[in-house]
């Protein structure tokens, strides 16, 4: 007979404990966003539970080099809507990775997450920045391997 290995409480609390660092400068979006989101999700670990946040945290530096391939800078973007009439906008994926390309790095991850509450808990786990600095040294993040 075959055992199902579940999360416990403290396998959940030592998931929760566990930072990783990636380095995006010369990545691909989607590529790279697949990766912190198995992170996020907790896929990565044994005993990944669906219904259970045991994902870890990761920290993305050096957004404003990410790469997408082929002509999709021009051709892909974001549609959004500002909430008044007529407020309908498109942003061009390489306008947004100019302007903000720590929040086309999140929005990217974001929608490969669970469309859930555990999704946005999971989403509070990712910190982006656009630089190779980051706050978070008192996490004791790893690096992720390319």
């Amino acid at each position: 007979m075959t055992k199902t290995t579940l999360a416990t409480v403290a396998t959940r609390h030592a998931a929760m404990n566990t930072w990783h660092v990636v380095d995006a400068s010369g990545r691909t979006l989607g590529r790279m966003a697949t990766e912190i989101a198995t992170i996020l999700m907790g896929k990565h670990r044994p005993d990944y539970t669906p219904h259970m946040l045991v994902g870890e945290g990761v920290i993305v530096v050096n957004a404003d080099k990410v790469k997408v391939s082929g002509t999709k800078a021009e051709k892909e973007g974001h549609t959004y809507y500002t909430g008044f009439p007529g407020g309908l906008r498109f942003i061009k994926l390489a306008e947004g990775l100019e302007k903000a390309p720590e929040n086309v790095v999140a929005l990217a991850v974001r929608r490969m997450l669970p469309k859930s509450t555990l999704g946005r808990k999971m989403l509070t786990r990712l910190k982006v920045y656009r630089g190779p600095a980051h706050p978070h040294v008192a996490q004791k993040p790893k690096a992720v391997k390319a």
